[in-house]
């Protein structure tokens, strides 16, 4: 029989920059012995658990929030499918001024209590299992209460279920709550968990303005303006970042909230959330004009034509009561349902014209596109938003077919009030001319690729800009000198929508941010008093998030104007230093000797620029699109951990191939890059190297794993257990100065 320790941590909630979160959360079996190594590869190609390791096959979160009370319910099945007996303890860290309602540890129909245990007894059975497992990842728990139960022993193909209810009251700081579940949670054998599911109902006496996780794609419903459901539900995952859900709560028509980390010696990084209501009364709502340009060439016979009018008909169907319309059909020729733009209850005789048009002929998309300029530009109401959505699914083969001057054409033509929003249907698009008019024109591009159903894409997408409430947005951060903000330009305000505006900020202090825009042709302003950007501190995640909206900004560029040096060291610098690996900025992973020092990280720009004159990137084909889809995605990101995780490479090239509680990647399925905080460290000859270390310039402070100066250092610089816990062999840069911690 093999016993083993199970810890899993809750984190406690903070919700005031001067008080920022961080998280606790790990579970992990401790075996009396290090597992074996290597550990087998089955020959679908994922690795088994050694006997006595559990599998945590379900992970099951439901929580509601009420008033600022959050009662979280939490279910975790584990499985031995081992050939021994395990048996073993059950450690629960507590978040900080929670309160537990139940627990139990199930076993053949039993219900088994836990017993809580005070900072102290915690602390001591953390250090201790450090000490005696070698394994670091409970440092991050000390100083929190603690329930333990002991586990009745799990016979093989045997499984136990564990369930606990606690509640927190979640302070609310300036209109804005956090909520954060200790997800990062990996499986016991390091392991996928075969399903991942968090569920989160929000209820409020005031109305809920934005609802943002800066960690994970999540799901929001509405329902009503003081309701909402949150989901966020996967399959065959391993959880690297907890899970963090803000909301916040406003009577006014928008809601603003500010976040920002200001890290020592370097400008700030701030995160704005503005948020409309959901539900807009008809004279609230923006009257636009809409104007739909399809492509009916011979290329979008069949399915395509046909999802296309069904996408057609729903735009039409969702135009307001003061919209205008037209729809343009363009293949060899030019077809339009009518002269000017029309109003919205000439729907139905639309939709009859949509259903007669026929797939055939070549593709003028510089006609179409300036034919539906014209409409728009002939409009004598220039006060209203325009939406031009424009649908093609080939590359100009009629009429003026450079790309450079459909371009300029369309700059030419369109005037301020034009919202351009493409789709390419399939690869045969150019993408450089789709990005390029979207982008330019405060729109965005999207690719709808083979097999993805165009009807769905497009409704979605119409769905959130059908309800614009504030149009030409510009905002006023008064004494706060703010720069290199995401996106820019600023898109309008749609009802049930929200802006994630991410950007630099030099000094902190307390400001009045005033927000303007228009509504039907009349200028509103709202002002929001007493903002603060921290001086101190804060929320390290927005550094991150800023850095991939960048990097996805830069990416874009190179991509459309050319590979230019200092474009290229830009996209190297961030890459490296936050740890954002895309297919395109690999080099981190892959080549780790170059990246970790100044003069490696110039060999890679100076490589990458050569590698570029020249070569005129590939503006259409998979490839080409396949570009345009990730460097959009990071363009917009919304979560700060929104590139994956770099697998390690294969056998012979990294890591230990062995398991190891102390956070050692396997060779077979673990991470090389990981992020903590605000700061990455990359996997590399045994050891977790913080990419902030220069190894041709820096010498470390030496110090033995577990030591007694180590335990020293932890409980003067509590700082550093965050990043200790990363495994028995660390390199940390903290405030100038290089810690490595030798576990050998």
């Amino acid at each position: 029989m093999r016993r083993v320790f199970l810890a899993l941590a809750l984190i406690a909630v903070f919700l005031t920059s001067a008080n920022p979160a961080f998280a606790l959360s790990r579970a992990q079996f401790f075996p009396p012995e290090p597992p074996p190594t290597p550990w087998p590869r089955p020959p679908e190609g994922r690795p088994r658990p050694v006997d006595g390791q559990l599998l945590l096959k379900s992970y099951q979160v439901q929580a509601t929030i009420e008033d600022q009370v959050a009662t979280t319910r939490i279910e975790q099945l584990f499985f031995n499918p081992g050939s021994v007996v395990a048996e073993g303890t059950y450690l629960f860290a507590l978040p900080e001024g929670a309160s537990v309602s139940d627990f139990a540890l199930w076993a053949d129909g039993q219900r088994i209590e836990g017993k809580l245990l005070n900072k102290d007894e915690a602390r001591s059975i953390y250090e201790n299992i450090v000490r005696q497992q070698r394994d670091p990842a409970l440092l991050e728990f000390v100083g929190r209460d603690l329930i333990q139960a002991r586990i009745f022993p799990v016979p093989p193909n045997g499984q136990r279920r564990i369930e606990l209810t606690y509640r927190q009251v979640l302070v609310m700081d300036n209109g804005l709550a956090r909520y954060r579940f200790p997800l990062r949670v990996p499986n016991l054998a390091d392991l996928p968990i075969e399903q991942v599911a968090i569920n989160v109902v929000i209820k409020s006496r005031q109305p809920l303005k934005a609802i943002y996780s800066p960690t994970h794609a999540i799901d929001v419903e509405r329902v009503g303006e003081r309701e909402a459901r949150i989901g966020y539900e996967v399959t065959d995952v391993r959880p690297e970042v907890d899970y963090e859900l803000f909301y916040s709560v406003a009577a006014e028509e928008i809601g603003l909230n500010l976040l920002s980390y200001k890290p020592g010696g370097d400008d700030g990084f701030f995160l704005l959330l503005v948020a409309p209501q959901v539900e807009v009364e008809e004279e609230e709502a923006v009257a636009k004009d809409v104007v739909v340009v399809l492509d009916i060439s011979g290329s979008m016979k069949g399915i395509k034509i046909d999802q296309a009018k069904s996408a057609l008909a729903y735009v039409l169907d969702q135009l307001g009561p003061n919209d205008r319309f037209n729809v343009i059909a363009f293949s060899t020729g030019i077809r339009q349902y009518a002269s000017g733009l029309r109003p919205a209850e000439e729907r139905a005789r639309a939709k009859e014209f949509v259903d007669l048009l026929k797939a055939g002929g070549s593709t003028d998309i510089n006609r179409a596109l300036l034919e539906a300029l014209a409409l728009l530009d002939g409009s004598s109401d220039s006060g209203r938003p325009a939406l031009l959505i424009f649908l093609t699914d080939g590359l100009p083969t009629q009429g003026i077919t450079d790309i450079d001057q459909i371009i300029a054409n369309v700059s030419r033509q369109a005037t301020k009030r034009v919202r351009l929003f493409a789709f390419g249907v399939g690869d045969d698009v150019n993408t450089t001319l789709l990005d390029t008019i979207s982008q330019k024109h405060r729109g965005t591009s999207a690719y709808v690729r083979p097999n993805q159903p165009l009807d769905e894409i497009v409704s979605g997408f119409y769905a959130k800009v059908s309800t614009p409430v504030l149009a030409d947005i510009r905002l006023d951060f008064g004494d706060v000198v703010v720069e290199d903000t995401y996106p820019y330009p600023l898109p309008d305000l749609f009802a049930g929508g929200q802006l994630v505006l991410a950007g630099r900020y030099r000094r902190g202090g307390t400001v009045d941010i005033r927000l303007t825009g228009e509504v039907n042709g009349k200028e509103q302003a709202f002002t929001y008093r007493d903002q603060r950007f921290a001086t101190s501190g804060g929320e390290a995640f927005i550094a991150r998030l800023w850095a991939t909206r960048k990097i996805g900004h830069l990416l874009t560029q190179i991509r459309l104007k050319g590979s230019d040096r200092e474009l290229v060291q830009e996209v190297v610098d961030l890459s490296v230093r936050y740890g954002i690996i895309t297919p395109y900025t690999s080099y981190l992973a892959k080549e780790p000797d170059l990246a970790l020092t100044g003069e490696g990280r110039n060999d890679l720009v100076e490589r990458e620029v050569h590698a570029a004159t020249g070569q005129e990137a590939p503006a259409y084909g998979a490839a080409a699109v396949e570009k345009s889809v990730v460097q959009e995605a990071l363009r917009q990101a919304d979560s700060a951990y929104g590139s994956a995780p770099m697998p390690a490479p294969a056998e012979g090239s990294g890591g230990s191939g062995r398991g190891s509680a102390g956070g050692e990647p396997k060779v077979e399925s673990g991470i090389i890059v990981r992020q903590v905080l605000d700061k990455a460290f990359v996997w590399k000859d045994g050891t977790w190297i913080d990419t902030a270390y220069d190894s041709a310039k820096m010498k470390t402070v030496k110090i033995e794993f577990a030591s007694r100066a180590y335990f020293d250092l932890l409980s003067k610089n509590p700082a550093l257990r965050r990043y200790f816990a990363l495994g028995q062999q660390v390199i940390i840069v903290l405030n100038g100065t290089a810690y490595e911690v030798n576990g050998v």
